[in-house]
C-alpha cells in the first residue's frame, strides 16, 4: 500500500515548491522567533524529501527517475517536465542540505529584515532545486533566471561589504549577459528539432524536451555554433575562466549565506554536465572545443591558485581558491572519459561540503574578530581550538589530502585528465601542489605561532549552532573521504550513458530507458 503511494506521489513537485510555498506563509507572521523556527521546520522537511528521494533512487540507472510531466505551452512544446538521474540527484540532496545548514547559520547572524530574508533563502532554494530537477530547457531556463532575483536581494540587502550593491547588480548582470546566448542556442535546439519532425512527420512539430532533443541527430555546424552559445552562458555563471570577476566581489560583498550558495552548488558546470556535453557531443568531442575549454580550465587552476597564495583576506583567498577548483571540475568534463566526467561530478558535490565550509568557517572568525583579514588573526588555535580543528580539517579536503573526499574527486580528474592527453593532467597537477601551499601557509599564519597583537584576550570557541554546523560538513567529508562507493554508484550508470553518447554522436541517441521510478 505504502509503495503503491509513493509511486504514484509527486514529490519533486513537492520538493520544488515547499520552500517557496512556505517563503509565502512566513508572510503572515509578525514574530522573529516563529519566523526562524518555521523557517527550520520547512528546511528540514524539505531535507527529509530529498534524503527520501535518495533512499529509493535506483543506483547504476541511468533512467530518469521520479518523473513528472504535463504539457505546459503544447503549441511551442514547452512542458513542465521533471526527473532526475545519477547526474542531478545529488545536487538535490545538496541543496537541501546547506540551505537547512545556512538557515542554522543564520539564527543569530541575521538580525535585521530576518522575515525578508529567510523568505529570500527559501525562494533560492525553490529556484535552484528548479534547475536540477527541470528537463525541458524553458523550464530550466526559467528557474535560472528567476534565481536572480533572491541571488540580488541577498547580497544588496545583507552583504557586509561597502561594495555590497556593485557586487549585486555585477553578478546579476554577467549572468543575464551570459543567459541571452544560451536562450538562443536552446532556440536553435528547438529549430532544429522543427527541422528533423518536418522530415519524419513526427506527432510534435516543436519540442524543448531533454529526452526528445536527445533522440535528434544535429548537424556538426550546427552543433558547434549551438554549444558555444549555450557554452557562453553557462561559463559566466560558473564561472568559468576568465568569466569570473563577479565571483570574488559577489563572495567578499555578499552575506556568508550566499556565499555558501554560490560556491557549494555549482549550476554552471551542472548545465554543462547536464545539456551540451549530451545534446552536442560530437562538437564537445571536438579537438578545437576539448582544447580551448581544457586550456581555459588549467588557467583557471593556476590563476586562481596564484592569486589565492597572495590573499591576505580569508574571503577572497576562498574566492580564488573556488575558481581553481572549477578549473579542475572543467577539466575532468572535458576529458570526456569515464574517470574524467565522474570525478567531475563528485568534486561539484564535494565542494558543496569543502569550499562551503570554508566559508562557514570564514563567517565563524568574522563574528569573533569582525573581520577576515590575515592581521586581525595570528595562534588563535590556542584560544579557539575546537574551531582550528574544523579549519584544517575542512581546508585539508579542500586540498584533497586522502581520507577526505576532495581525494576521492581530484584523483579521478587527474586520472582521467592523463588518459585524455598527458599534459592536461601534467599541468593540473601543479594546481594541487599549489592548494596546498595557499590553504596550509594561511592556516599557519591565522591559527598557530604566537598569539597576535589583534586577536581578542577573550574568545568563544564554537558555540552549540555552530558545532551542528561543523560536525554536519566533516561527517559528509570524511564519508566519502573513506567510502565513496554509495555516491560513486548513483551516479555511475548516467555517466556510463553519457560516454557511450559521446562515443557513438548524435546520430545514435542516447539510451534513456523507461521512465520509472525509484524503487
Amino acid at each position: 500500500m505504502l509503495e503503491e503511494l509513493a509511486a504514484g506521489f509527486p514529490i519533486l513537485s513537492c520538493i520544488l515548491f515547499l520552500p517557496v510555498l512556505g517563503a509565502v506563509t512566513l508572510w503572515l507572521f509578525d514574530d522573529t522567533d516563529l519566523v526562524r523556527s518555521s523557517t527550520l521546520t520547512i528546511t528540514l522537511v524539505e531535507l527529509a524529501l530529498c534524503v527520501f528521494v535518495l533512499l529509493r533512487f535506483v543506483p547504476e540507472s541511468a533512467s530518469m527517475q521520479f518523473t513528472e510531466r504535463i504539457q505546459w505551452i503544447p503549441a511551442l512544446g514547452i512542458s513542465y517536465h521533471l526527473g532526475v538521474d545519477g547526474i542531478s540527484v545529488l545536487f538535490v540532496g545538496l541543496t537541501a542540505f546547506l540551505t537547512v545548514l545556512v538557515v542554522v547559520y543564520s539564527w543569530d547572524t541575521i538580525r535585521q529584515q530576518v522575515k525578508l530574508y529567510m523568505m529570500c533563502l527559501l525562494a533560492l532554494e525553490t529556484t535552484t532545486m528548479g534547475v536540477f530537477v527541470s528537463l525541458d530547457l524553458i523550464l530550466f531556463f526559467v528557474f535560472w533566471e528567476l534565481m536572480l532575483i533572491p541571488s540580488y536581494f541577498l547580497i544588496k540587502l545583507w552583504g557586509g561589504g561597502a561594495e555590497r550593491q556593485y557586487a549585486a547588480l555585477k553578478f546579476v548582470l554577467y549572468t543575464l549577459f551570459g543567459s541571452v546566448f544560451m536562450l538562443v542556442g536552446i532556440a536553435l535546439l528547438n529549430i532544429n528539432f522543427n527541422h528533423w519532425a518536418s522530415l519524419h512527420h513526427a506527432e510534435y512539430s516543436y519540442s524543448f524536451d531533454l529526452i526528445e532533443l536527445l533522440a535528434v541527430p544535429i548537424p556538426l555546424d550546427q552543433q558547434l555554433l549551438i554549444f558555444w552559445l549555450m557554452f557562453m552562458g553557462f561559463a559566466f555563471k560558473a564561472p568559468v575562466f576568465p568569466f569570473h570577476t563577479w565571483l570574488p566581489d559577489a563572495l567578499l560583498e555578499g552575506p556568508i549565506g550566499m556565499a555558501v550558495v554560490l560556491a557549494g552548488i555549482k549550476l554552471g558546470t551542472f548545465g554543462l554536465l547536464r545539456f551540451s556535453i549530451p545534446l552536442l557531443p560530437d562538437a564537445s568531442k571536438s579537438e578545437t572545443v576539448m582544447t580551448v575549454v581544457v586550456i581555459l580550465g588549467l588557467c583557471a587552476i593556476l590563476y586562481g591558485a596564484w592569486m589565492a597564495l597572495v590573499q591576505q583576506d580569508l574571503r577572497r583567498l576562498l574566492a580564488y581558491s573556488s575558481i581553481s577548483h572549477l578549473g579542475f571540475v572543467v577539466v575532468g568534463l572535458f576529458a570526456l572519459n569515464y574517470q574524467g566526467l565522474q570525478g567531475s561530478l563528485l568534486t561539484m558535490i564535494n565542494l558543496g561540503f569543502s569550499t562551503a565550509g570554508l566559508f562557514f568557517i570564514a563567517g565563524f572568525l568574522y563574528s569573533r574578530q569582525q573581520t577576515t583579514q590575515l592581521s586581525a588573526f595570528g595562534g588563535m588555535a590556542k584560544q579557539v581550538p575546537v574551531l582550528a580543528t574544523f579549519f584544517l580539517l575542512i581546508g585539508l579536503a579542500s586540498i584533497g589530502l586522502p581520507g577526505t573526499n576532495g581525494f576521492v574527486g581530484e584523483f579521478l580528474i587527474l586520472l582521467g585528465a592523463f588518459k585524455a592527453k598527458w599534459w592536461f593532467g601534467a599541468v593540473a597537477v601543479l594546481g594541487v601542489i599549489f592548494g596546498a601551499a595557499y590553504f596550509l601557509w594561511y592556516y599557519e599564519r591565522s591559527m598557530l605561532g604566537p598569539v597576535g597583537k589583534a586577536v581578542k584576550q577573550t574568545m568563544l570557541d564554537l558555540q552549540p549552532r555552530e558545532t551542528v554546523i561543523a560536525v554536519s560538513l566533516s561527517i559528509m567529508i570524511l564519508w566519502i573521504g573513506l567510502y565513496p562507493s554509495p555516491f560513486l554508484r548513483i551516479m555511475n550508470g548516467s555517466v556510463q550513458a553519457l560516454v557511450d553518447r559521446l562515443n557513438h554522436g548524435t546520430v545514435a541517441a542516447l539510451h534513456v530507458g523507461p521512465m520509472e521510478r525509484g524503487h
